[in-house]
């Protein structure tokens, strides 16, 4: 079941978060990811549109919207490639004419699921913060 999160799901997506940020960005160093936990329970998820999957009363994935900026998409290790991932996208893009995100150039795995969701890149950027090269990738809702 897909439904928006509610403040009693902060700490559940947040632990998420953290443990599939170290397994799908192993080429940061996992400080960075420690020490960002704290901004991602206090600014980025409170402040954007998050919708979580759950089946048995767990925490599958979620995913979280500023606008028309896909922020986070993250589904947990174990249930990667079930078609959870493509559920909350398709779930954002049913209220959405255009969606942009940044994916990481060294996550392979991300970028082929964006990809194979209809995304395409529209640049390549090199990442203020941690200087590695990342795809501006959009996607545009068949008109």
């Amino acid at each position: 079941m897909i439904r928006n999160s509610n403040k009693d799901d902060l700490d559940k997506i947040v632990h998420l978060w953290y443990e599939v940020s170290l397994k799908a960005h192993d080429f940061i160093d996992k400080e960075y990811w420690k020490t960002s936990q704290q901004d991602m329970k206090e600014k980025y998820i409170p402040l954007s549109d998050t919708y979580i999957i759950e089946e048995d009363n767990q925490l599958r994935g979620f995913i979280s919207m500023v606008d028309n900026y896909l922020a986070a998409l993250f589904v947990a290790s174990n249930f990667q490639s079930s078609g959870y991932g493509k559920r909350l996208l398709d779930h954002v893009k049913k209220n959405r004419d255009y969606i942009e995100l940044k994916v990481f150039k060294k996550n392979k795995k991300a970028y082929n699921f964006y990809s194979n969701n209809e995304f395409i890149i529209e640049q390549e950027l090199l990442s203020e913060d941690l200087k590695e090269k990342e795809y501006l990738m959009v996607w545009r809702a068949e008109k």
